[in-house]
């Protein structure tokens, strides 16, 4: 499964198109974020994303869950969004 990392500082409907593109070649994606704005962009661009592949027929869905993922040498906590399509 394809991991897309999120930041506070993407861009929710950069990240959508990355969402909706992988959904329809692949019809599953995983998106991390670390940190609540992280989490806010990420949530973000699921919605829209949905929006995105709504008209096509594909009901975008979201399962969420924790990953323990290194940064700089450092573990921390992650939320990842499983992405699939229904």
């Amino acid at each position: 499964m394809e991991v897309l990392k999120v930041s506070a500082k993407s861009v929710p409907n950069s990240v959508a198109g990355a969402i909706a593109g992988v959904i329809r070649e692949q019809k599953s994606v995983e998106v991390q974020a670390v940190g609540a704005g992280a989490c806010n962009q990420a949530v973000k661009a699921i919605a829209v994303a949905r929006g995105y592949l709504a008209p096509i027929g594909i009901n975008l869905i979201c399962i969420p869950a924790f990953a323990n993922i290194e940064i700089d040498g450092e573990e921390r906590t992650a939320i990842k969004l499983i992405c699939e399509q229904r």
